[in-house]
């Protein structure tokens, strides 16, 4: 299991609980998002804050699991970016896709 899951009102955080997100974990990763969603989850905060690293094919997992959101009429935010991931979000422009919070905390409070 790679991510904890934490339920509120009307949201879930999901604090993804592994330094390295790569190819690895991307499938597993991806099966447990979409099985939140797919729960009834409508607002799901992906805490990344003690991923070090990620590669493509998590990223891509990431974003595969947003469309799945979007379908669903649901939502995916992430907060916990350290520098390095931010500027990959940056970089890759998923920036754009996805809204960017620096804690759960405050993902939730801006939900």
């Amino acid at each position: 299991m790679i991510l904890k899951t934490q339920l509120h009102a009307d949201a879930v955080t999901a604090r993804v609980e592994i330094k390295e997100a790569n190819l690895t974990v991307a499938d597993t990763f991806k099966a447990e998002l979409l099985a939140l969603i797919d729960g009834g989850a409508k607002y799901v905060v992906v805490d990344l804050e003690k991923v070090v690293y990620v590669d493509s094919s998590f990223l891509g997992a990431l974003v595969s699991a947003l469309k799945h959101a979007i379908t669903n009429k649901a939502e995916i935010v992430v907060c916990g970016l350290n520098k390095d991931v931010l500027g990959l979000f940056q970089l890759i422009r998923l920036d754009k896709a996805f809204k960017i919070y620096a804690t759960a905390a405050e993902a939730l409070q801006n939900h």
